[in-house]
């Protein structure tokens, strides 16, 4: 929020300088962005009246004019605005005055005519950005001579302030003078607020079908005002240093006492309302055309005011085009309501839009507001435009406006957190000049909270109060005292950090994705997936809770290829959610992707694509560090990977993951040209590791064996390899896969399998006989249980 620090200085005036009154504001947790200047450097330029004009002698659209500037005799000027006229009061650039951007005024001769001076327009005066269409006119009330800076107040600064979303309590000048008086222990002194005497009787009846989003709504008929009124200076330049440029009279006053009191309003042009004001939700389909030219269809969710024959704007947010004040609009409907945060909360941004009403509303407004704000601009409509007002119309629902909250905090808790005593009669001051309601008791204070302070609901809230009015930088310095005794380390467990170091060192690199993500692909990925969809989404591609890691490694994978990385390696670790939301199961899981070339690009590697063994052996160094033996590989069908290169994880005998190739279905829908292969496994099952032993080495030699079974072609080594370890005996210390073949001399539909078998005797020495015992057994046992024959 923006605003100017002599409007500021209006309500409460510290004796701070500008910068320290800055700091003030940023330690009280206010932070402050920017301090500007309201307008450049400029000198020599006055007030003066225009007592003279004549057409140029040689340039139809030049006139000649003689300016008073206070000096004594008058001064003579070339002037080329369209709008300069005799009497007016402008703003005029002696001789010698330096304007922004370093131009100096010199006396010249235009086409002939001297020219002493320069009658200066806004945007030469650095005002406004965009070049003005004619000189400034000022009030009448200007006094000749007078200096130009003085009489603008241009020694002013502009202060912009970024707010957290708890403090919308400071979105205004009456907020934000409120935090600087409690901060200076000064008084606040506002503008009259004083009710405005109705002085006709003529109301427009009004409606709230939905008293839970609008517990009130106010409403008043002013008639007779002049739109083409025009929009006081002082008015006019209070609004630019915040940011806000002039439209009209009426927009201008609706606009200003949101600055100025922090509640939003709107004007609706009496003449195209119907039958009465609705405060409705919308039907599904309904259309409305916004103030900024936007068409839009509205959901069935949003909040609207309408009238009889339909909506006129989005409630809270922005008005409708056809019920807006024009320049033909002579009678207007004043509109002032509190909307329940709640209601508001992602309407705006729902349709794409962000409007200064929609920003104070989602935060929250003092429900006691609206009343106060209607009086101050019709007394503001009525001094600018004239007019004649109604009374004041209210609808309430009382049960659904918030009820006054009570906090409790304990002089205990509060020492505690701050590592400082308070004096209680500090700490009862800070409370009471906060505007809060104290009672103070043996245990500590129990405040009344006011309206304006959605933030403050429990005693962390007062504590933090407390804090930053007494001053962040006045509380001590202190080391924590903490127990930094070593935690146990569990040795039959995997630390997350190892698994993931290990990933890093196969080449992959960490994605943190987020827990949302879109419907389609989600649904691509995982057709059977239930998991919980959002309420109010981020945006309506991260919609639904992941279901798996596979969407946002995928996704990730999408946005490197767009961006010509070909070589993809990513691994991320987080939950993912399965169920309604009644029965959500949140599973930690370690996921992985890769894509593009085996190695890196070099002079000494080829450009192989990475394949399913080369994943698969990256997901086996992980089960490598917790139980090896545990872990078992078996074909299934996943939706999302190819049914020829998928395969099952299982951990203990149950299912703990997949692992394969994204299908090449769901790999054309999602629009990816290459291929992709992917991994997904439990966290808890990886994490599980057993308790390191040692085993003596043997002094005697090892016997090794090597079988090649000619099995059927669809058969898996793994069954193989099981039944070969259960009958090679205690002995066995290792066996494992070297060769498959399909070819010459192998009949068709088998394949050839070729294991290394090694036996070690701890303490003696194995005979030819043992050996050839064992692999008898394994041959005959291997040809009776899955039909392998040892090949000659």
């Amino acid at each position: 929020m923006k605003f100017s620090e002599q409007w500021l200085r209006d309500w409460v005036s510290p004796a701070l300088s500008t910068q320290a009154l800055a700091d003030q504001i940023t330690m009280a947790g206010l932070e402050v962005d920017a301090v500007e200047p309201v307008a450049a450097a400029f000198s020599e330029v006055v007030v003066a009246e225009v007592v003279g004009k004549a057409p140029h002698p040689d340039a139809d659209k030049l006139n000649v004019c003689r300016v008073d500037d206070g000096g004594g005799e008058p001064v003579q000027v070339v002037c080329g605005a369209p709008n300069v006229a005799v009497g007016q009061k402008v703003p005029f650039a002696r001789v010698g005055a330096v304007l922004p951007g370093d131009f100096t005024i010199r006396e010249a001769r235009l086409r002939g005519v001297e020219s002493r001076g320069m009658i200066c327009s806004a945007s030469e005066l650095g005002l406004e950005e965009e070049a003005s269409a004619g000189i400034l006119v000022l009030p009448a009330s200007a006094s000749v001579g007078e200096g130009f800076r003085d009489f603008m107040g241009l020694d002013d600064h502009t202060i912009e302030v970024d707010l957290t979303p708890n403090r919308g309590d400071c979105l205004s000048l009456k907020g934000l003078a409120r935090e600087v008086g409690v901060l200076n222990r000064l008084a606040v002194s506002g503008p009259d607020l004083a009710p405005v005497a109705p002085t006709l009787e003529d109301t427009f009846p009004v409606r709230v079908e939905d008293g839970e989003r609008c517990p009130r709504y106010i409403g008043r008929l002013i008639k007779g005002v002049d739109v083409a009124a025009e929009t006081p200076l002082w008015m006019v330049e209070r609004l630019r240093r915040s940011g806000i440029r002039a439209i009209d009279p009426v927009v201008d006053v609706t606009n200003y006492v949101m600055l100025e009191l922090g509640q939003p309003l709107h004007a609706f042009d009496r003449a195209n309302l119907h039958g009465s004001v609705v405060v409705r939700l919308a039907r599904e389909g309904e259309q409305l055309v916004l103030l900024d030219g936007q068409a839009i269809t509205l959901e069935g969710a949003t909040l609207v005011i309408a009238d009889e024959h339909g909506p006129l704007a989005i409630a809270g947010v922005m008005g409708g085009e056809h019920s807006g004040v024009s320049p033909e609009t002579r009678d207007i409907f004043l509109e002032a309501a509190f909307f329940s945060p709640l209601a508001v909360a992602g309407q705006a941004r729902s349709y794409g839009l962000h409007t200064d009403a929609s920003h104070r509303f989602e935060r929250g407004v003092d429900p006691s507001l609206p009343r106060e704000a209607a009086e101050r601009a019709t007394a503001l409509l009525l001094a600018i435009t004239g007019g004649e007002p109604g009374p004041l119309v209210e609808v309430a629902s009382e049960a659904h406006l918030p009820d006054g909250r009570r906090a409790t905090l304990r002089a205990a808790r509060l020492e505690q957190a701050l590592g400082k005593s308070l004096p209680r009669d500090e700490v009862t001051e800070i409370l009471e000049r906060l505007g809060l309601g104290v009672t103070v008791s043996e245990q500590g204070w129990t405040v009344q909270v006011p309206s304006w302070r959605f933030d403050i609901a429990i005693e962390e809230d007062l504590i933090e109060e407390v804090a930053r009015i007494h001053g962040y930088n006045r509380l001590p310095v202190r080391r924590p005292q903490v127990r930094l005794a070593l935690r146990a380390a569990h040795e039959a467990h995997t630390p997350l950090a190892r698994l993931r170091r290990q990933m890093v060192a196969r080449g992959y690199q960490e994605a943190v994705t987020y827990s949302f993500v879109a419907p389609e692909l989600q649904q691509a990925l995982h057709p059977e997936a239930v998991s919980p969809a959002l309420a109010n989404p981020i945006s309506s591609d991260l919609s639904v809770m992941r279901a798996s890691l596979f969407p946002g490694l995928v996704r990730a994978l999408q946005h490197n290829l767009n961006r010509q990385q070909d070589r993809v390696r990513l691994f991320e670790t987080g939950l993912v959610f399965r169920g309604e939301l009644d029965h959500l199961h949140q599973t930690p899981m370690l996921g992985a992707l890769v894509c593009g070339p085996r190695e890196p690009e070099g002079w000494t590697g080829g450009r192989a694509p990475v394949d399913f063994f080369d994943l698969k052996g990256d997901l086996e160094s992980l089960l490598a560090l917790g139980e090896p033996q545990a872990w078992r590989f078996e074909p299934g069908e996943h939706p999302a990977l190819h049914p020829g290169q998928c395969a099952r994880v299982l951990y203990r005998g149950e299912e703990a993951g997949w692992i394969g190739t994204l299908h090449p279905a769901v790999r054309a829908r999602l629009g990816l040209k290459v291929d992709a292969l992917l991994f997904e496994v439990r966290l808890d099952a990886l994490t599980q590791g057993r308790v390191p032993a040692f085993t003596p080495l043997s002094r005697h030699p090892e016997v090794r064996r090597d079988l090649a079974f000619l099995v059927e072609e669809g058969l898996p080594v793994q069954s193989l390899l099981d039944t070969i370890r259960a009958q090679a005996g205690e002995w066995l210390v290792e066996s494992h896969l070297f060769d498959v073949y399909q070819g010459k001399g192998v009949p068709d539909g088998l394949k050839s399998v070729a294991l290394g078998l090694t036996w070690q005797h701890p303490s003696r020495t194995l005979n030819d006989e043992e050996i050839n015992q064992l692999v008898d057994a394994i041959v005959a046992e291997s040809r009776q249980h899955l039909g392998a024959e040892l090949r000659a």
